[in-house]
């Protein structure tokens, strides 16, 4: 990849992780507790994975879709 669509999609991606950051605190407040606590839990595992140098981005996606695939489930199930 040109060096210069790299730095234009890196700096797109840090202007989209914002974004997500913003929205998410917009609509904490407005969480049932227990979508929080799962909310939570997937987050926090998904960035602990993340932090690990020796894991490959495909290796952290499947892992996570693994790990949180119950608690989507869950959410769904109470929302229909």
């Amino acid at each position: 990849m040109d060096q210069k669509i790299r730095a234009m999609m890196e700096s797109d991606i840090g202007m989209t992780q914002e974004r997500f950051c913003v929205a998410m605190t917009a609509r904490l407040p407005a969480l049932e507790d227990e979508t929080l606590e799962r909310y939570f839990g997937a987050l926090s595992k998904l960035v602990e994975k993340l932090e690990d140098p020796d894991k490959g981005l495909g290796q952290v996606l499947n892992e996570t879709m693994a790990e949180v695939a119950s608690l989507v489930m869950q959410e769904m199930q109470r929302r229909s």
